[in-house]
C-alpha cells in the first residue's frame, strides 16, 4: 500500500542555533528554512553542528552500521565536445592522449571488478560525439551479459542532455525526451544514474564553471525524469571555488525541493518510486586546472579595501544573484579545507532531510578526514577505489582498498558493512575473518591502484582564464 509522502515543516521563526529547532531537525521533526541552513554553515560552532549532524545520522541509521561499496569508476572516453575547460581529463579529440576504450577493455575492467568481489560500476565518460546511441547500447548490453551481477550506474545529466543533443529523441521538452533515451539505456542493462555534474546550481555560478553543461533545470529535469521510470539516482555538488555560501544552501535546497516533487509524485511506500538515494559533496580540487590559477581571496588589494568575497555578494538564497552585483566576481578563488568541508557536509545532513545517505568523500579529503566525516552526519565511506581518472587528474591521489576502509569504519567506532548500489547491506563485517582483522602486520600492506586512464594534464597554456572565459572545475567521481 502507498505511504503519501509528507515533507516535514520548516519553523523559520526559530533562531538556526535554537536547541529545541536543531533537536527537532535531528529526530527528523522539523526542517531547516534556508535562512536557518546558512546560518547554520557560516556562525554555529563547529562541534555543536557536528554533534547534530551525528545525532541526526544515528536517528537515520541507528548507532552500529556504517557502509562501504565495492564498485570502479570507468571512464570509457575523455574526448567531449563542451566549451568550457572544464577539467583537467578533457581532451578535444585531436591530442595524442584523447581516447575511447574498445569493448573488450571495458570489459577487462569490470572482470577485475568482479574478481574482488565488485557490485558495481560507475560509467561516464565525456561528451563524445562519435560515438552513436548503438554504440552505447551494444556496451550496455555486453556489459549484462558478461556480469549480470554487477549493477550499472552510468551517463550523468550532462551526459544525458547530450544524448538528447546527438541523438534527437521524440517528446516535448527534456523530461520527455530524457524518458525516451532513459528506457533504450534501461532496455539494454542501465540500473542507475549517477549524480555527477552537479557542481554548483546557482545560474551565476554554474555559467561561469560549467559553460558547455546543462544547466540547473535540465539537471534536475534528468533525475526527474528518471525518478518517473523507477530509477534511483545520487546527487552532488563540488563547491570551494567562486560561489557563495549562499549558493551551497541554494543547491542543498534545490536537491530538497525535487526530492519532495518525486517521493510525492511516486510514491514513498515500502516500494517506493525512483527518488536519489543519497547526496556527496566535495571541495573543489585545483591542481592542473585554469581556475586553480585565480588569485586566492583576500588578495592584499582586497584587504586594504575591505571587500567581501565576490561570490557572497553575488549569491542568494533563491539563486538568484547575477554577475553584476560585484565587477570581481569569479576572479577570486576560496578554496575549502578540511574544516570547511566538515561544516557543509553536516549541512547537508540537516538541511537534505529527504534523503537517506550522506557520502563522507575521502577521496579528496584523503582517509582520515573521511574518516571524521562519519561524525559530522556521513553514514557511508564510498568506494573502495580501484580506479579514478578525472579527480585525480586535478591532483588528487587517494586510493584505499577494502582491508583499509572496514578498518578506517572499525577505528571510528562502527562495524563496517559492504552495501550494494541501493544501500542495502550485502555483508557486515563483525567476526575476525572482516577484511581488515585478517591483516597480519600493516606495515606490509599498501593499497595500489589497478589502473589509471589518464596521460599528463593539459598543458597549462592551453587553460587560460580571462574576465570572461569559463572557468575550469574537476569533475566529480564519488557520486
Amino acid at each position: 500500500m502507498r505511504t503519501i509522502y509528507t515533507p516535514l515543516p520548516e519553523l523559520p521563526h526559530l533562531d538556526a542555533r535554537d536547541p529545541g529547532l536543531l533537536d527537532a531537525v535531528a529526530h527528523g521533526a522539523a526542517r531547516l528554512s534556508p535562512e536557518q541552513g546558512l546560518d547554520l554553515l557560516i556562525h554555529s560552532p563547529l562541534h555543536e553542528l557536528g554533534r547534530y549532524a551525528d545525532l541526526r545520522c544515528r536517528d537515520l541509521h541507528g548507532d552500529t552500521i556504517r557502509t562501504y561499496i565495492i564498485d570502479r569508476n570507468i571512464n570509457y572516453t575523455n574526448i567531449c565536445t563542451a566549451k568550457c575547460i572544464f577539467c583537467a581529463f578533457k581532451r578535444k579529440g585531436d591530442e595524442h592522449d584523447a581516447y575511447t576504450l574498445e569493448y573488450e577493455e571495458l570489459y577487462q575492467k569490470v572482470q577485475e571488478l568482479s574478481d574482488i568481489g565488485g557490485t558495481q560500476i560507475l560509467m561516464q565518460g565525456g561528451m563524445n560525439p562519435n560515438l552513436s546511441l548503438d554504440w552505447y547500447l551494444e556496451l550496455l548490453n555486453g556489459i549484462r551479459e558478461r556480469f549480470p551481477h554487477v549493477n550499472i550506474h552510468s551517463f550523468s545529466p550532462p551526459e544525458m542532455i547530450e544524448f538528447i543533443n546527438f541523438f534527437g529523441p521524440p517528446g516535448k521538452g527534456i523530461i520527455e525526451q530524457s524518458q525516451w533515451v532513459l528506457n533504450k539505456l534501461r532496455e539494454a542493462g542501465m540500473g542507475s544514474l549517477p549524480g555527477g555534474g552537479g557542481e554548483i546550481f546557482a545560474p551565476a555560478v554554474r555559467s561561469k564553471i560549467g559553460m558547455g553543461k546543462c544547466d540547473m533545470e535540465a539537471w534536475l529535469q534528468v533525475m526527474y525524469a528518471a525518478h518517473s521510470l523507477g530509477m534511483f539516482t545520487s546527487a552532488s555538488m563540488m563547491y570551494g571555488h567562486i560561489e557563495g555560501y549562499a549558493d551551497r544552501v541554494h543547491h542543498m535546497r534545490m536537491v530538497r525541493e525535487w526530492q519532495d516533487k518525486s517521493l510525492l509524485d511516486f510514491g514513498a511506500g515500502e516500494e517506493p518510486g525512483g527518488h536519489y538515494l543519497g547526496f556527496h559533496s566535495w571541495p573543489f580540487q585545483p591542481d592542473n586546472t585554469a581556475l586553480g590559477r585565480l588569485p586566492h581571496w583576500p588578495t592584499e588589494d582586497d584587504k586594504l579595501a575591505g571587500l567581501d568575497f565576490p561570490g557572497d555578494v553575488v549569491a542568494q538564497l533563491d539563486g538568484s544573484g547575477t554577475k553584476e552585483l560585484d565587477s570581481n566576481f569569479g576572479r577570486r578563488l576560496r578554496l575549502a579545507g578540511s574544516t570547511e568541508y566538515l561544516r557543509t557536509q553536516a549541512v547537508s545532513r540537516l538541511m537534505i532531510d529527504n534523503v537517506y545517505t550522506i557520502g563522507s568523500s575521502w577521496v579528496t579529503m584523503g582517509p582520515h578526514i573521511g574518516q571524521v566525516a562519519l561524525k559530522f552526519g556521513a553514514n557511508d565511506m564510498g568506494s573502495v577505489m580501484m580506479e579514478e581518472n578525472v579527480v585525480s587528474s586535478a591532483g588528487t591521489t587517494y586510493c584505499l582498498d577494502e582491508a583499509v576502509l572496514c578498518r578506517l569504519l572499525r577505528e571510528s567506532g562502527f562495524v563496517p558493512a559492504q552495501r550494494d548500489s541501493f544501500y542495502d547491506v550485502i555483508k557486515t563485517h563483525a567476526g575476525p575473518e572482516s577484511p581488515d582483522l585478517m591483516v597480519k602486520d600493516w606495515s606490509e600492506h599498501r593499497t595500489k591502484r589497478l589502473h589509471i586512464e589518464t596521460a599528463e594534464p593539459a598543458p597549462m597554456a592551453e587553460l587560460t582564464v580571462g574576465a570572461t572565459d569559463a572557468l575550469v572545475v574537476n569533475a566529480g567521481a564519488e557520486d
